[in-house]
């Protein structure tokens, strides 16, 4: 399904595998048009997805695409960070952001802990008001934002032997590379960011990890702490908001793997809804809201079944157009397929694990496409889980059969 083709000076390394790893970066292409080696044509006409896949679609090797010449960035780096009090109001295109995510696209440089800290001593204020970094911005908002500082990083040469170890485990994940973005594999059971009772998580692990600039990685999404795959990460300040914006303004596409109970008929379709957090005392989760509801935000999946396991499992491409907490997850669930292994959304009473299928979560980050901060674009792809690799050989799936949900629209 993916072609590679490796970008000039991009390093790509992985654990053991004789195939390539990395990214590709290719000439845009006028709208519409689509190269060689995708299999059959499909396409969405209104909420329903029209046109047929073949039971077993060719494999065609696709053409090596020209490599553009990546010229330096046409603007400067970010402004420093404020160094006294400053007020600021939201934009449209940040309405609806959490306060944290706020913080994080308007200065890509603050680490994950020096924005909680900065919420949590109720330093920022939100018209006037504490906010906590969960609370959601609306349009004109009035955001006033302390003096805010780098944190001190760690240089390579003054590593301990524990920091050494934790560099190398994350150079091990690395599918692709450059001087200014990184795309890890993620294994699944590792937090992407910190929380209660976490001490080890993606985001501490790359305070180890500093360029000769003792410029600091930053992460730009998120995935679930049990859901494998693509993370991207951004290893400067220009590309840090470079990749924010592409993520705000949907230039990215998104593509995951998942393995789900039962079919879901029809078997190409769009799930629409709005999400809402459900707090408990004991966890939290996404429910379906209506339109209107407090908190609720708009969420749009696009789905399609890649294969059937006894009509009682499936393997199905997702592709979400929005980026909501456990989107996936929810609306798989709210379709009444929800997602094997999943310990908060799977509600189907009496239904019996396969034998051999290991109970975690069946999600994998499967693909990332985005445009690269200076030119080209960067599209990475990440193979499957050890748990899922398993569940994929006995239950007789291809994992490089065509993905028929490649080319579904973008909204």
């Amino acid at each position: 399904m993916s072609r590679r083709v490796k970008r000039p000076l991009a390093k790509s390394r992985g654990p053991g595998s004789a195939r390539p790893k990395g990214a590709r970066a290719k000439a845009a292409r006028p709208k519409g048009t689509r190269s060689a080696g995708r299999g059959v044509a499909e396409r969405f006409q209104g909420e329903r997805w029209q046109g047929g896949r073949p039971d077993k679609p060719p494999r065609v090797a696709a053409p090596r695409d020209s490599v553009p010449v990546i010229e330096p960035p046409a603007k400067p780096e970010p402004a420093p960070l404020p160094t006294k009090v400053q007020t600021v109001a939201v934009t449209a295109d940040e309405a609806n952001m959490r306060v944290d995510r706020f913080l994080e696209a308007r200065f890509p440089g603050l680490s994950f802990s020096h924005i909680q800290r900065v919420v949590r001593k109720g330093e920022l204020r939100v018209n006037g008001k504490r906010a906590d970094s969960k609370d959601r911005l609306g349009e004109g908002d009035k955001v006033r934002i302390p003096p805010l500082k780098l944190d001190t990083p760690k240089v390579a040469a003054g590593l301990s032997e524990a920091e050494t170890k934790i560099r190398d485990e994350l150079q091990k994940m690395v599918l692709f590379e450059d001087a200014d973005v990184m795309v890890l594999n993620k294994p699944a059971g590792l937090a992407v960011q910190g929380g209660s009772g976490l001490s080890r998580h993606i985001d501490g692990m790359l305070e180890v990890m500093c360029d000769a600039k003792g410029q600091r990685p930053r992460l730009v999404h998120r995935l679930d702490r049990e859901t494998a795959g693509c993370l991207l990460v951004a290893k400067t300040r220009f590309a840090a908001t470079a990749l924010t914006g592409s993520f705000r303004h949907r230039s990215a596409r998104k593509i995951y793997w998942a393995l789900v109970a039962g079919v879901p008929k029809p078997k190409q379709g769009r799930i629409s809804t709005y999400l809402a957090k459900e707090e408990s005392e004991e966890d939290s989760i996404m429910r379906i809201a209506a339109h209107g509801d407090e908190g609720a935000s708009h969420a749009v999946t696009y789905y399609a079944v890649v294969e059937t396991s006894a009509q009682k499992l499936a393997w199905v491409s997702l592709k979400p157009v929005t980026g909501r907490t456990h989107q996936l997850r929810a609306h798989m669930a709210h379709i009444d397929h929800a997602i094997v292994g999943d310990p908060k959304y799977f509600n189907k009473e009496n239904w019996q694990l396969p034998g051999g299928l290991q109970k975690r979560l069946h999600l994998l980050a499967r693909r990332i496409v985005i445009p690269h901060p200076r030119g080209g674009v960067i599209d990475v792809t990440a193979p499957l889980p050890p748990h899922m690799l398993q569940s994929w050989n006995l239950l007789g799936l291809e994992a490089d059969r065509f993905d028929p949900i490649e080319n579904a629209p973008e909204e």
